[in-house]
């Protein structure tokens, strides 16, 4: 079992792959290293004496600088080394473009459902999707009492998205909210939606109908429970209307060039980086080389690696929309007066990140080696195969959820903590250690955890592959069996 990993023949420290004591020595290429410290798994290993003020280099790059002198076999966190990132900056096109990726095209195939409009989903479900939140109570009653009458067992599930918002909203916010909801609503992973109102909210259902353009009438429909006696039962009317289009959905053989992947991390270790960030960025490229589409996103996340990012940008219209991501969101930071780097968490250091390159140069691993095609704003919608950068935090369910609005239809999901949570779309998780995957079997989907061992990164692809397809022609991931749908909305304005 291999002890300790050096990703990089620049770096100046190894990552532990298991815990160490002060007193044990590892062999760093042919250099026999005595530990000065107890050093937990994930964290990292001065293999050189690191001077004060001298970079500390991890992936090829710096992840920061040195504040005190760092002896070698000593442990290297956030007691001794600071981030080197400033705030907004200028940047200039460096283009480093890849070439072909380095994956035959094999014509893989799954099974889906092909929409009347072109689209394609993986899931057939009916939605329930409230205007605002006061209706979301009125939403889960329906949704009982028809399960119970129905028994739509010729579905894959029917579900509501709550939320707080759709009221007492201003600008931006009011925008967003709106633009995500019709985004879920008009998401091919729903056979059929009922878009639930109350009647006096900022969110008025008749200005949602007209923000959706040209849909299915026969699969969307409305209800605002202000207008009828009984909204009760005149949405499970509505929802029976509903059901009988959609129980008669068969799945049906889909390329693999139609899928598209959006790309998450969190509650990461000093282990992502290493192995199911790679894992997912392995996979990404495959996806790109058969024609699919996969989308980076948490762009806080970005901060330190983004200059690897704008040079693969496939052109300076490209570039220059990665640059506003970037600057856009620095901004963001500082117009709130809050700090743009108090970012990693404090589980993130726990499990050995030191500081947000450290973070930013492994979450950005899972993007592999593609060039960027497209960079979205937040709740805008995919409009090109291969690569894309989304505008959204870092957290968790907001990433996730602006990820399924523009237009995915899995979300891969690395994690070194773990976490049990799931969106409106399939969410699966993606272990970048065996302790986690022993320790919550019922939360992960795929273990990564043996690519620090002997496993190879050509063998875990083509489980990955496997395991991939399976969920887009119906196998559940564990979320789902669990029942753990959600959504989150990006807020950032006052509230009325």
């Amino acid at each position: 079992m291999k002890e300790f990993i050096k990703i990089h023949s620049r770096d100046n420290v190894v990552i532990a792959l298991k815990n160490f004591s002060a007193g044990d020595f590892i062999e760093v290429e042919g250099k026999r290293i005595v530990l000065l410290n107890d050093v937990e798994r994930g964290h990292k290993i001065a293999t050189a004496d690191i001077t004060s003020g001298e970079d500390v280099i991890k992936y090829g790059y710096p992840i920061g600088y040195a504040t005190a002198d760092i002896r070698m076999g000593e442990h290297v966190h956030v007691h001794n080394v600071r981030t080197k990132l400033q705030d907004v900056n200028d940047y200039s096109y460096n283009p480093h473009l890849h070439g072909e990726l380095p994956h035959a095209n094999r014509n893989l195939t799954f099974n889906g459902y092909r929409r009347a409009n072109g689209d394609v989903g993986i899931r057939n479900e009916i939605w329930i999707v409230p205007t605002v939140g006061c209706v979301n109570g009125i939403a889960e009653q329906i949704i009982r009492e028809f399960k119970a009458e129905e028994n739509p067992t010729d579905i894959e599930g029917i579900e509501v998205f709550k939320h707080s918002y759709g009221c007492s909203q201003l600008g931006d916010d009011h925008v967003n909210t709106r633009q995500i909801l019709g985004d879920i609503a008009l998401h091919p992973n729903a056979g059929g939606v009922l878009i639930l109102g109350l009647g006096c909210e900022n969110n008025k259902i008749d200005e949602f109908e007209a923000s959706l353009g040209d849909y299915d009438k026969s699969r969307i429909k409305f209800l605002s429970s202000q207008s009828t006696s009984d909204e009760v039962e005149d949405s499970k009317a509505l929802l029976r209307e509903i059901y009988e289009v959609v129980r008669k959905d068969k799945r049906e053989p889909i390329p693999v060039s139609e899928l598209r992947v959006g790309l998450k991390c969190g509650g990461s270790d000093g282990l992502s980086g290493i192995t199911a960030n790679p894992l997912v960025g392995y996979f990404s490229d495959f996806l790109i080389s058969q024609g699919g589409t996969t989308i980076l996103t948490e762009v806080p996340e970005m901060f330190g690696a983004e200059t690897i990012l704008m040079d693969r940008c496939v052109n300076e219209e490209v570039f220059e929309k990665t640059v506003h991501l970037i600057n856009d969101f620095k901004q963001y930071f500082i117009d709130l007066k809050q700090p743009i780097y108090e970012n990693p968490s404090p589980g993130n250091k726990a499990g050995g990140i030191t500081t947000l390159e450290d973070k930013s140069l492994g979450c950005t691993q899972k993007g592999g080696i593609a060039n960027v095609v497209d960079v979205l704003k937040y709740g805008e919608r995919l409009k090109a195969k291969g690569l894309n950068l989304l505008s959204a935090p870092g957290n968790d369910l907001v990433a996730t959820t602006a990820l399924g609005a523009s237009g995915c239809h899995i979300v891969l999901f690395t994690t070194g903590r773990g976490t049990p949570f799931g969106s409106f779309i399939p969410t699966l998780k993606i272990a970048t250690n065996n302790e986690l995957a022993t320790k919550k079997p019922h939360w992960i989907d795929y273990n990564a955890g043996p690519l620090a061992e002997d496993k190879t990164f050509d063998a875990a692809l083509e489980e990955f592959i496997d395991k991939i397809v399976r969920v887009a022609s119906g196998e559940k991931a564990h979320h789902e069996k669990n029942g753990f749908r959600e959504i989150a909305i990006f807020k950032t304005g006052v509230t009325l």
